[in-house]
């Protein structure tokens, strides 16, 4: 029967000279630009930078009065305000391969177990920031504006500058994709040793505070954005608290398996 390779085994002759490392680095950072320029390059000739910023601003635009539109109080905002967006679309639109060319360049240092835990968690780390800026903006989006135009006089305009709407979305977006990390971050926790499972799930109750805390802080000064932040972060903690056990189990290194094995 042949062994199981040893850990020194495993990543042995994969060591390589400081400046080649630097090199690849460079390399994958190209590559990663180049993704983001060719994405920009798409984008910018459809839908176009008005067109992209119009989608951003639908769910604000779609709750305030009659005639009324958004604003630009500098000059160069009807061209800088787009131009940001485009970017920040290219960025969001090329992620994948970014995130390749990251994984590309740790993944020949790492272990067959370690490669089965970074990868899973980069992949699910970035679906769900995807899905928290995703759920931001079909929905949070449209009850806050709703809830605050409500409660506005109606001797009052509302016209709202667009770079501070921008502002305010991206303020938003990072909120609520951050937050919809909390999996990933109670996962790395407990695969670390920092915590276990079981001290995790005694902190449940002191979580949803801290949850609300957070939601209070970020958010509007609105029941409903709060809400709408800190009810997720409760139900996404309890996810992490079981995808932890699922990672511990499937993601140990030979020698802590064979030893659990042996106690068994």
């Amino acid at each position: 029967m042949s062994e199981t390779p040893s850990h020194e085994d495993e990543l042995a002759g994969t060591e390589q000279p400081f400046v080649a490392h630097l090199m690849e680095l460079r390399d994958r950072l190209i590559k990663a630009v180049i993704a983001i320029g060719i994405a920009g390059a798409i984008l910018f000739f459809y839908p176009g930078p008005g067109h992209l910023y119009d989608l951003l601003a639908a769910p604000l635009v779609a709750h305030l009065p009659a005639g009324a539109t958004l604003i630009a109080t500098s000059v160069i905002s009807p061209f800088m305000v787009p131009l940001k967006i485009l970017l920040m679309s290219a960025f969001l639109l090329a992620l994948p391969v970014v995130l390749y060319q990251v994984w590309a360049f740790v993944a020949p240092g790492l272990y067959s177990h370690e490669k089965k835990l970074v990868l899973p968690l980069v992949v699910s780390s970035t679906v769900l920031f995807l899905f928290g800026v995703a759920f931001c903006y079909f929905f949070v989006f449209g009850q806050v504006f709703s809830f605050i135009q409500s409660f506005a006089p109606k001797s009052i305009t509302a016209a709202p500058d667009i770079e501070a709407y921008l502002s305010f979305v991206l303020t938003m977006f990072l909120a609520f994709g951050l937050s919809f990390e909390v999996p990933i971050v109670v996962v790395v926790l407990a695969r670390m040793g920092i915590v276990d499972v079981a001290k995790l799930k005694s902190f449940r109750g002191y979580f949803i505070v801290i949850a609300f805390i957070i939601a209070a802080v970020v958010t509007p000064p609105d029941v409903v954005s709060q809400l709408a932040l800190a009810v997720p972060m409760c139900l996404l903690y309890e996810l992490g608290i079981w995808a932890a056990q699922i990672f511990i189990r499937h993601t140990q290194a030979p020698e802590d398996a064979k030893e659990q094995e042996t106690s068994a």
